[in-house]
């Protein structure tokens, strides 16, 4: 059995196309605690999210863990659940849909692309290879995360070349690192934020929650806080917002471990029993809505925040399928594409050259 895997058929002639992957955590197949004990098994199971030594934390994980966690994580998906499935997935599918639109209108050469999740399905594997089954020999990994941090934006690009090492045929490789300071990116915030208070007035004091990770990654090296930080500077500084009337957090701890902060549940107590009348809180980490944030923030953070005192609690819903958002996305890939996309490119250029392939291929093969 050879170590590599099978490539895709192909002929002489194939015009060669651009791929490109989104990326994204991922998310189990099912609210139930069958696949949520998968789902979480592969994800924590990842040396990029959890880098306690392997013999101690398989114990922790397989006896503790997954012993647990899967039931009370099934019913906390179950609140968000939707017809069409989990949230992440609609919207990064409807993401996927648009951007090929919108990258169809801006560009002649036809660009292919895939969704794929770090963990769980669509997997990365299968992107890739839809991909190389469309002759996709340039691929460009677009991780939706736009501050980078090991265990999100590395993951996924282990993600990627962890099945480039077995591939044989392998194809031109580029990655996006981060975005977290675009000005397309901090613009598509700042319209889904003013189009909100449009509607609900503005707020005493608003909320930027970041996913949280470790202290310990920050001390050794990750950058993930500070880009957090110049995304919320940045998004203020748009919004023509004072010192206090924003403030930046950090959601999601897990385990005893001091993470990054400060966190988002002490800091909406706090302004509970202060009596704040109205908070908006945002994710602007978040290019979907997902569990973290329609859990969370929209049902845990209302409930901490009202149990102690405060008056009017809104969530905005994070850039998922908005029109600021597909463009913005449209101008962060540019410059990743540039030598890739052919500006003289037309369907008459790529049929001869095809033309000429076939000859030259049938030529060499008479003389086998």
């Amino acid at each position: 059995m050879s170590y590599y895997k099978k490539e895709p058929d192909y002929k002489h002639g194939d015009p060669p196309k651009i791929g490109i992957i989104l990326a994204n955590l991922g998310t189990p197949d099912a609210p139930r605690s069958k696949e949520l004990r998968k789902y979480l098994g592969q994800f924590l199971m990842d040396r990029r999210v959890v880098e306690i030594p392997r013999f101690i934390w398989c114990w922790i994980l397989h006896c503790i863990i997954l012993v647990f966690r899967p039931a009370a994580s099934a019913k906390k998906y179950q609140q968000v659940w939707t017809a069409q499935g989990s949230p992440l997935l609609v919207y990064a599918k409807k993401q996927t849909r648009l951007l090929k639109k919108e990258l169809k209108n801006k560009y002649k050469q036809p660009i292919e692309i895939e969704l794929a999740m770090s963990y769980g399905n669509p997997s990365m594997p299968n992107a890739i290879q839809k991909l190389k089954t469309q002759h996709c020999s340039r691929i460009l990994l677009f991780p939706l995360y736009p501050q980078y941090a090991a265990s999100s934006s590395a993951s996924a690009m282990d993600s990627f070349f962890k099945v480039l090492l077995k591939t044989r045929n392998v194809p031109e490789a580029r990655t996006i690192r981060h975005y977290h300071d675009h000005p397309d990116y901090i613009n598509a915030l700042k319209n889904s934020v003013l189009n909100f208070w449009k509607k609900n007035g503005r707020p005493e004091k608003l909320i930027m929650s970041f996913h949280g990770i470790p202290k310990k990654s920050l001390l050794q090296g990750d950058p993930y806080h500070c880009e957090c930080h110049k995304t919320g500077r940045l998004l203020a500084e748009s919004l023509a917002l004072k010192d206090n009337e924003y403030q930046i957090c950090f959601q999601s701890r897990f385990g005893k471990a001091e993470w990054l902060k400060p966190y988002f549940a002490e800091v909406i107590q706090d302004l509970g029993e202060k009596k704040t009348n109205k908070v908006h809180v945002i994710c602007p980490g978040f290019s979907s809505d997902c569990l973290e944030t329609l859990e969370e923030i929209n049902m845990e953070g209302r409930h901490i925040f009202k149990s102690h005192g405060g008056g009017t609690y809104d969530y905005i819903p994070a850039l998922n399928d908005n029109k600021h958002w597909i463009e913005a996305m449209v101008k962060i890939l540019h410059p990743h594409l540039v030598g890739w996309i052919d500006p003289n490119w037309s369907l008459t250029k790529e049929e001869k050259a095809s033309a000429i392939t076939i000859r030259q291929a049938k030529k060499i093969k008479d003389r086998l």
